[in-house]
C-alpha cells in the first residue's frame, strides 16, 4: 500500500516534489564537487618525466612532521614545507658506494637570469652541474659540439645558443643565487624538451645554486643484473632516516617540490569547504523536504482518518523520498563534475596545484553525494511526517488546517544549549590568537547555525512581531495583513529565514573576514614601508648585490635587501606556517625603509653572526615566546634552528611575521634572489634622478615609490582571496537557489488562502503588496539572524588574526544584503502573480 501511495504521489502530482528535487540536485553537486577535490588531494601524484629513466631517486621529506603525545597514544602532525627541501650531497658518494649501484648522481636545479644587450630577449635559463646531463637520458655523453665544461665555462643547449646568436668561444654574462660572473661557452648541448638550460662545471654549479652542498636530488642507477626492488633495498640501507627513497611514480614528487602544498590545499579545501557545504546543503534539503511534507498535511489527514496506520504514513514519506532524492542525486553528479573541473583550473592557473597533477574524478564522491542526498530526505521526511503520523484519525483534519502553536520542547531546549554553546565558544575564542582562533570558527558558526534552526519558529515569531511594529501603525491595510500573517505563519515564514540566515552568516564570515585582513594587512603596508624606492624585478629576482650595488649611489642613504620566505613553527600541539623576511645589512639601517612598529627589544639585536629573530607580537604570543626566549622554527626547507627572539612588533600581517638575518635563510630557500630592495634616499637628492639610476642597475628591475608598492601589495592580497569568494559563492549561490525554492513552494501552497482574500474583495493589488511586505520581512529576520551570527564569529577570529576589529565595506555589504532583499521579493512576487491571473472564483479553487 506505502509503495502504490508513494509511486501514485510522484506520477500524479509531481509539482509536490520539483522543490524538493531541486535541492537535492544542488546539494549532489556542491558534495560531488568537493569530494573530488578532496579526492585529488588524498591521490595526488605526478608522474615522473625528468627522472623517468631513473630507477631510484633518493630526495628529502617535502614534510615537517612532528610527534606528540595524546593521551596514551603518540599522534604524529605535519604541514608542507614552503620551500623546496633537499638532501646532503654527500650522500651520493655514500649510495654509490653500495655493490649493486652503478651511478648516484647529485642533480641541482636553479634559475639562472643571462645579462647584457645581445641576450637581454632570452627568458631565464634552468642551471645544472654537467653531471646531471644524463639523468634525462642515461649513457647519452654527446655534445653537439665542443667539449664538457670546466671552471669558469658553461654548456648551453642549441635552442638557446641560436636564440642568443652566440658559438662556441664566445662569453656571455650570467646571474645566480650564489653570484654573477662571465662564462666562456665550452660547449653546445643537443636541444631537449623542457626549460632552457645551461650546464656549469659542478663544483660551479654548486657554488652558484645559493645553497652548496645541498642536492634537489640524488639519481641511482643499477649495475646490470640488479632489480629494481634490490637497488631500492641497498639505497635504504645507505641513507637510512636522513632522506626518502622514491621508486614508480612517487620519483615525481622530487620533480615537483609544490606537490606537497598542493596535496595540503586541495586536501583543506575538499575536507573543510566540503564539510561546510555538506552541512549547509543537508539543512537547506531537510528544510525544503520537510515544508513539502508539511503542505501535504491535508492529504495525510486524509489517510489518517480512513484507517491508515503512523508507520503506513511515515513509511509512504520515506518511499517516496527513495523515488525521488536517488534521482536528484544522480542528477546533479554531472554538475558537480563541472563545478569541480573549473575549481581545480583555477587553482592549478593561480599557482596552488602544480600543473603536472590531474583530477582524479573516481567514483566515490558521487556516491557519497548521492547516499547524502537520499540519507538527508530520509531524515527530512521522517522528521516531518512524525506530526501528521502521531495524530489521531478524528483529530486529523482539524490539525492540518492550524499551524502547531508550540515548538516541541526538545527542539527548544536543544536549541538553547547550542546557542549558549556556540556564545561560550566565541567567548573562548577571543581569548585565543591567530590559527587558534580560526579554528574554532567553523564551530561558533555551526553552533549559532544548529541553534537558529532549531528555534527558527520562535525567533522568527519575535522579529517579524518587533518589525512589524511600524507596518501595523503607518504601513496601511497590506502592510498590516502581512505582519499580522507572518506572526501568525512564523514556522511557515522561518523554513524561509533560516536559509537566509545562513548564507548571511557563511558569506558574511569568508568575505569580511578576507576584507579584514586586507584593510589590516594594506595599512601595515603604508604606514610601514617608509622607503623612498622599492626596487623588484620581472624575472625570478634581485641578486644578492642588487642592494650592496644601490648603496654606493652617492645619493643613497639606506639600502636593505628583503627576501621573502616562510618558516613553519610549533603552537602547542600543532604546526602553522608564517611568512618570513630576510633582511640584508646592518640592522642599524633598517628603521630607515621599514618601520615595523616594535613593541618589546629591538631590532638592532638582529646579527648574522649569531642566532637571532624578530616575531610579530600576535604569532609571538600563539607560539608562547618572549624577548630573550629561543624560539624553535623550521626554515623553508625544512632546516631546524632555535633563534633568540631580540623583539617583538605589530605589523606582521602585513609585512612579515618572522624576520630573520638573509645569511640565515638564503641557503635554506629555492633561490635565494631577493624580492626587493628597499632604498632610502639622503635628505638633499632628488627622487627622480635616484630612481633613474636604480634602475640601470640591471635588466629587468623595476622602481616604484612606496605608494605604487603598496597597491601592488593590494592586488596580490585579491588573488589570495579568490577561495574565500569562490566559496562563498558557491554556498550563496547554492543557499539562494534553495531560498527561492522555499519561497516559491510557499507561495504556491497558499492558493486557498489568496482566493479567500479575492472573494472577501481584496484586491490584486493588495494581495501583491501583501506578499511583498512578507517577502521583506522574511528577508530582514534572515539578514538580522545572519548579521548576528556572523558578527560574534568575526570579532574573535579578526581580533586573534589581525588584532583589529572585523573591517565591514559598505561596497560587500550592501550588494549582500540588496541581493537578499531582491531575491525574496523576486521569488514571492513572480508566484504571487501566477496566482492571480485568474478570477477570484478561479483562484479559491482547491486542486486535489
Amino acid at each position: 500500500m506505502t509503495n502504490g501511495l508513494a509511486r501514485a504521489a510522484v506520477r500524479f502530482r509531481p509539482a509536490s516534489f520539483v522543490g524538493s528535487a531541486v535541492a537535492l540536485l544542488f546539494a549532489s553537486a556542491i558534495i560531488t564537487a568537493c569530494g573530488v577535490l578532496l579526492q585529488t588531494g588524498v591521490t595526488a601524484a605526478s608522474a615522473p618525466a625528468r627522472y623517468a629513466g631513473t630507477p631510484v631517486v633518493v630526495a628529502a621529506d617535502p614534510y615537517v612532521r612532528m610527534t606528540h603525545t595524546v593521551g596514551e597514544e603518540q599522534v604524529t602532525v605535519q604541514a608542507p614545507l614552503p620551500e623546496r627541501a633537499r638532501v646532503d650531497s654527500r650522500l651520493a658518494a655514500r649510495i654509490a658506494a653500495r655493490p649493486g649501484v652503478a651511478a648516484a648522481v647529485a642533480d641541482i636545479g636553479f634559475p639562472v637570469q643571462p645579462a647584457g644587450s645581445a641576450v637581454s630577449s632570452l627568458p631565464p635559463l634552468t642551471g645544472r652541474g654537467y653531471a646531471s646531463a644524463t639523468i634525462p637520458a642515461p649513457g647519452a655523453h654527446a655534445l653537439a659540439t665542443g667539449r664538457p665544461p670546466e671552471a669558469g665555462q658553461v654548456v648551453l643547449d642549441e635552442a638557446t645558443v641560436h636564440a642568443a646568436r652566440l658559438a662556441v668561444g664566445d662569453r656571455i654574462v650570467l646571474t645566480a643565487p650564489g653570484g654573477s660572473g662571465t662564462y666562456r661557452i665550452a660547449g653546445v648541448a643537443p636541444a631537449r624538451a623542457g626549460a632552457a638550460t645551461v650546464w656549469f662545471a659542478d663544483r660551479d654549479a654548486d657554488r652558484l645554486s645559493g645553497h652548496p652542498g645541498r642536492a634537489d636530488a640524488i639519481a641511482v642507477h643499477a649495475r646490470a643484473g640488479v632489480t629494481g626492488e634490490e637497488l631500492a633495498r641497498q639505497v635504504r640501507a645507505a641513507v637510512g632516516d636522513e632522506a626518502k627513497v622514491l621508486t614508480g611514480d612517487a620519483r615525481g614528487l622530487a620533480e615537483q617540490p609544490g606537490l606537497a602544498g598542493g596535496k595540503e590545499a586541495l586536501t583543506a579545501l575538499g575536507a573543510s569547504f566540503g564539510g561546510v557545504a555538506a552541512m549547509t546543503a543537508v539543512f537547506v534539503v531537510v528544510s525544503t523536504v520537510g515544508l513539502a511534507v508539511g503542505q501535504r498535511a491535508r492529504e495525510f489527514a486524509l489517510l489518517r482518518a480512513v484507517g491508515a496506520t503512523p508507520s503506513q504514513i511515515r513509511r509512504t514519506v520515506a518511499t517516496e523520498a527513495a523515488v525521488v532524492a536517488p534521482v536528484a542525486g544522480l542528477l546533479g553528479v554531472p554538475a558537480g563534475l563541472v563545478l569541480a573541473r573549473w575549481w581545480f583550473d583555477e587553482l592549478v592557473s593561480r599557482g596552488a596545484v602544480p600543473e603536472a597533477v590531474r583530477l582524479n574524478t573516481g567514483v566515490l564522491p558521487m556516491v557519497v553525494a548521492v547516499a547524502v542526498t537520499v540519507l538527508a530526505a530520509l531524515i527530512a521526511g521522517y522528521l516531518a511526517a512524525r506530526r501528521p503520523a502521531r495524530l489521531r484519525p478524528c483529530e486529523a483534519f482539524g490539525e492540518a488546517v492550524l499551524e502547531p502553536r508550540r515548538t516541541g520542547r526538545l527542539r527548544v531546549v536543544s536549541g538553547l544549549a547550542l546557542l549558549a554553546g556556540g556564545t561560550a565558544l566565541a567567548l573562548a575564542a577571543s581569548g585565543l590568537d591567530g590559527a587558534q582562533a580560526a579554528d574554532t570558527a567553523l564551530g561558533v558558526v555551526l553552533c549559532l547555525l544548529v541553534a537558529v534552526a532549531l528555534l527558527g519558529p520562535p525567533l522568527t515569531r519575535f522579529f517579524v512581531t518587533v518589525l512589524g511594529l511600524p507596518l501595523r501603525a503607518r504601513g496601511g491595510a497590506s502592510a498590516s495583513l502581512a505582519a499580522d500573517n507572518a506572526r501568525a505563519n512564523a514556522r511557515r515564514m522561518a523554513s524561509a529565514t533560516v536559509p537566509i540566515a545562513m548564507v548571511v552568516a557563511f558569506c558574511g564570515t569568508l568575505l569580511f573576514l578576507q576584507t579584514t585582513i586586507a584593510h589590516v594587512s594594506t595599512h601595515q603596508v603604508r604606514t610601514g614601508i617608509v622607503a623612498d624606492h622599492v626596487i623588484g624585478s620581472t624575472g625570478p629576482g634581485l641578486p644578492a648585490t642588487t642592494a650592496e650595488r644601490a648603496a654606493r649611489d652617492a645619493d643613497v642613504e639606506a639600502s636593505v635587501g628583503v627576501l621573502r620566505t616562510g618558516v613553519v613553527y610549533r603552537a602547542d600541539d600543532l604546526l602553522n606556517s608564517a611568512t618570513a623576511l630576510g633582511v640584508s645589512g646592518d640592522a642599524v639601517q633598517l628603521p630607515k625603509v621599514l618601520d615595523l612598529g616594535v613593541r618589546t627589544g629591538s631590532l638592532s639585536g638582529l646579527r648574522a653572526s649569531a642566532p637571532t629573530v624578530a616575531v610579530d607580537e600576535i604569532l609571538a604570543e600563539e607560539a608562547g615566546v618572549n624577548v630573550g626566549d629561543r624560539f624553535e622554527l623550521w626554515l623553508g626547507d625544512g632546516t631546524l634552528v632555535r633563534p633568540t627572539v631580540v623583539a617583538t612588533y605589530e605589523r606582521g600581517l602585513g609585512l612579515g611575521q618572522v624576520l630573520l638575518p638573509r645569511a640565515a635563510v638564503a641557503p635554506h630557500v629555492s633561490a635565494a634572489y631577493d624580492t626587493q630592495v628597499l632604498i632610502r634616499d639622503e635628505p638633499d637628492a632628488h627622487p627622480a634622478a635616484v630612481a633613474a639610476r636604480l634602475a640601470d642597475l640591471g635588466p629587468g628591475l623595476t622602481v616604484q615609490d612606496a605608494a605604487d608598492h603598496t597597491a601592488q601589495v593590494g592586488q596580490d592580497l585579491e588573488i589570495n582571496a579568490w577561495a574565500n569568494r569562490v566559496m562563498a559563492a558557491v554556498l550563496g549561490g547554492f543557499t539562494a537557489i534553495a531560498v527561492a525554492n522555499t519561497l516559491v513552494m510557499t507561495v504556491l501552497a497558499r492558493r486557498r488562502e489568496v482566493g479567500l482574500l479575492r472573494l472577501a474583495g481584496t484586491t490584486r493589488g493588495q494581495v501583491r503588496g501583501m506578499m511583498r511586505w512578507e517577502a521583506l520581512l522574511v528577508a530582514a529576520t534572515g539578514l538580522l539572524l545572519g548579521t548576528m551570527i556572523a558578527y560574534v564569529t568575526l570579532v574573535p577570529i579578526t581580533r586573534g588574526v589581525t588584532g583589529s576589529t572585523p573591517y565591514v565595506p559598505t561596497g560587500t555589504a550592501l550588494p549582500l544584503a540588496a541581493g537578499a532583499v531582491l531575491l525574496a521579493v523576486a521569488a514571492t512576487g513572480l508566484p504571487t502573480f501566477a496566482l492571480l491571473r485568474g478570477r477570484p472564483l478561479d483562484a479559491g479553487t482547491s486542486r486535489a
